[in-house]
């Protein structure tokens, strides 16, 4: 079977789609504070305020547009670095605040960790990319990871605290966890420092080898501060954004792509890194994959396997994608070529918006965009622009550390 991969006119259709992408995201750049939340079209939405993980998500993808060599991507990405050093930089306790209004007054002042994984994901891809202020700002980051997030005892992160440091909260995740282990590769290859990959190492080997595997891949997201799982953790929010109930079939996935990255930055990786992933990769596909009697991934599932939130998000299908890209350059296996074929003609026929640009970012189940969900508008271009690029790019702990290695 010939890849699509190694097919000029695939090839030209990925380019041409990141561009798409990069050319919308554009559209955020918020005049003061960082990148503005987008409605359906591509206008900004100025009552939603700015949230770091936005303005760190778009700065990450100009900075790898600017690797590639992509005019005024530049631009986009110092803009994003002087917001995270300037008005969403908490310059009394330091960290970063997780939002700003559209005024520039803090919304929520709350330090998370998953909005630190994207500073430090957006400064590590500047850095690479050369932008100036990048590697003052990876390191500033860094710092802050190292004093109040990570737990060396553990080799994991805590979750959130208040403002000024002095109380964190009694929840552990698995999203910001493994968000977290996608940046400290990036800090890796940024900076050569392996601690950044023998942590990333650490994170996964806990909820991969140790929570999911014994769960037949199964891996619950929510733990109490002693990392005990707590198995009805939003029982009354199910399709939370960030935090839902039960299993989330596009963080299975994603875990399987990061393992093999993971595998990529470790000179003598264990074998269990790609047995893992592809059985993460496996589980995902058997329980959420068309598995209601519609095309398409489910949103959740219960811990029997029965889907919870049906809905069909556009960062899940991405991160399949990706997944079977990485995951078939890896091994070479075929299946993995028939399902990257499989879900770029359902990413392309139901969710990428040839109308208004982008992609919709959330289906119902009928594969229609709802009127309400779990996400409004078009906020994010990440997950999309990175299904672009990986299947393009050799194997290596992060995006940047490949553009650069190409380029």
């Amino acid at each position: 079977m010939t890849l699509w991969t190694a097919r000029a006119a695939h090839r030209a259709w990925l380019d041409a789609e990141a561009r798409r992408l990069v050319d919308f995201a554009a559209a955020a750049d918020h005049p003061e504070h960082g990148f503005a939340w987008l409605d359906g079209s591509g206008a900004p939405l100025p009552e939603q305020g700015v949230h770091t993980w936005i303005t760190c998500r778009v700065t990450h993808v100009a900075a790898l547009a600017h690797l590639e060599g992509i005019p005024g991507a530049s631009a986009l990405a110092d803009h994003g670095l002087r917001a995270l050093a300037g008005p969403l930089r908490d310059p009394e306790h330091d960290g970063w605040f997780t939002a700003l209004d559209s005024r520039g007054t803090v919304a929520d002042s709350r330090k998370e960790a998953y909005q630190h994984a994207f500073v430090l994901l957006a400064a590590a891809s500047a850095t690479v990319a050369g932008r100036p202020g990048a590697r003052e700002l990876l390191d500033a980051a860094a710092a802050v990871i190292e004093q109040r997030f990570w737990e060396e005892e553990t080799g994991r992160c805590r979750e959130s605290w208040d403002a000024a440091w002095h109380a964190d909260e009694p929840y552990r995740g698995a999203n910001s966890n493994m968000h977290l282990v996608e940046a400290f590769l990036a800090v890796f290859d940024a900076t050569g420092d392996r601690v950044w990959a023998e942590r990333a190492l650490r994170i996964a080997h806990f909820f991969v080898h140790e929570v999911a595997a014994p769960r037949d891949w199964r891996l619950p997201e929510h733990f109490t501060p002693d990392w005990q799982v707590v198995a009805d953790y939003n029982t009354d929010d199910r399709a939370h954004p960030f935090r839902p109930y039960g299993v989330t079939v596009g963080h299975v996935l994603e875990w399987a792509r990061l393992l093999v990255h993971v595998e990529a930055a470790l000179p003598d990786p264990p074998s269990w890194l790609l047995a893992d992933a592809e059985a993460m990769f496996a589980a995902a596909v058997a329980r959420g994959w068309s598995v209601d009697g519609t095309e398409g991934f489910v949103y959740t599932l219960d811990y029997d396997d029965t889907p919870v939130v049906r809905s069909r998000m556009h960062w899940v299908v991405a991160e399949a994608i990706s997944a079977a890209a990485v995951l078939g350059q890896r091994t070479g296996d075929e299946r993995y070529e028939h399902w990257y074929r499989t879900w770029w003609d359902h990413a392309a026929t139901y969710f990428v918006d040839t109308v208004q640009g982008s992609w919709h970012h959330e289906l119902d189940p009928t594969l229609a965009p709802p009127p309400g969900g779990t996400w409004s508008g078009k906020p994010d271009v990440y997950h999309a622009y990175q299904a672009t690029r990986l299947p393009l790019l050799p194997l290596a702990p992060s995006l940047a550390g490949a553009l650069a290695t190409v380029g």
